[in-house]
């Protein structure tokens, strides 16, 4: 397979977590996100894994899911409807 399609930016797969990564990754968080750090942020990683983070505690490592996991929750959410309580 030739490398001419890589893309420039992109790490090599041999690259170490993200946390330990020498790029920073685009830490994003929700428009509805009232500023007052209570919010968790996502970022995606060149290794396709999605992480998520505690806006108050960016220190932490993040947790890393794959887009199919991610996927599955977020679908989950939605398939939850509004307001508390346990899905049924």
């Amino acid at each position: 397979m030739s490398d001419r399609h890589a893309l420039p930016d992109a790490p090599p797969p041999s690259m170490p977590p993200p946390s330990a990564a020498p790029y920073a990754p685009r830490w994003r968080r929700s428009s509805r996100s009232t500023g007052m750090n209570n919010c968790v942020e996502t970022a995606r990683f060149a290794d396709a894994l999605l992480a998520v983070r505690d806006s108050k505690d960016v220190d932490r490592p993040p947790l890393r899911f794959s887009a199919a996991a991610w996927t599955t929750f977020v679908d989950g959410l939605g398939a939850r409807g509004a307001g508390p309580g346990p899905v049924s």
